[in-house]
């Protein structure tokens, strides 16, 4: 897993990336939660949904935004964190230039700039948001969401509320032309403790269809 560094708006930006062996392998990008609240790349959701990508054959990048570890920079409320994100996935698209798909994941404040950087790039086919805290944040950007994905909270959460997760899919659900997921982990917390390995699993299980249904020329 070699340790990387690439330039991103603010500065130089630390990050870890698997090189998948085919060169054609589709490419996915891990997003962390909230850095002012501890959250960094080696957060255990983020690296294992790191690996659980990289298992499957993609090259997957997971980063430290501004501020965070050994990125540059200071932490910008989300806008700054958009625009790292961003620059990411344009470095992970440059090493990887004949990638067939992209694929984003972020947990809590993470799945926030996840689901906005899918809004402003229409290549990526598939997304996935871990506890996305629409109690916390505005999620109205999604107006329409441009890709199907899967949003995976606790049943017990008490940061991002289920009723609150709920009333997002809710309204996602209602597009057309895409289909959102939804799966609640039993006695999980916001933090998935003890319940980490069955949150991998359902995402591993989704993700593992929709690379089928995409194969199969399945819609977005």
């Amino acid at each position: 897993m070699p340790e990387v560094f690439f330039n991103g708006p603010a500065g130089r930006l630390e990050g870890r990336y698997q090189q998948a062996k085919d060169p054609n392998a589709p490419i996915a990008v891990v997003l962390h939660p909230h850095p002012e609240f501890g959250g960094t790349m080696n957060n255990q959701i983020v690296y294992n949904l790191f690996y659980m990508f990289a298992q499957r054959g993609f090259s997957v990048l997971r980063f430290n935004s501004r501020g965070v570890g050994r990125s540059q920079g200071t932490f910008d409320h989300g806008v700054g964190e958009l625009s790292d994100a961003a620059a990411a996935l344009d470095w992970l698209q440059t090493l990887n230039k004949e990638s067939p798909g992209v694929w984003i994941a972020g947990f809590s404040f993470g799945a926030w700039i996840g689901m906005q950087l899918l809004m402003r790039r229409p290549e990526v086919e598939g997304f996935i948001s871990v506890a996305p805290p629409e109690n916390l944040y505005d999620f109205s950007f999604l107006a329409p969401c441009p890709s199907s994905g899967l949003i995976i909270h606790g049943e017990k959460d008490r940061v991002a509320p289920p009723e609150a997760v709920q009333k997002l899919v809710d309204k996602l659900q209602q597009q057309k032309g895409i289909t959102i997921e939804q799966k609640i982990v039993e006695g999980a917390n916001h933090f998935f403790e003890d319940r980490i390995e069955p949150l991998i699993d359902d995402c591993s299980e989704y993700l593992d269809r929709r690379r089928e249904e995409i194969a199969q020329g399945g819609g977005r």
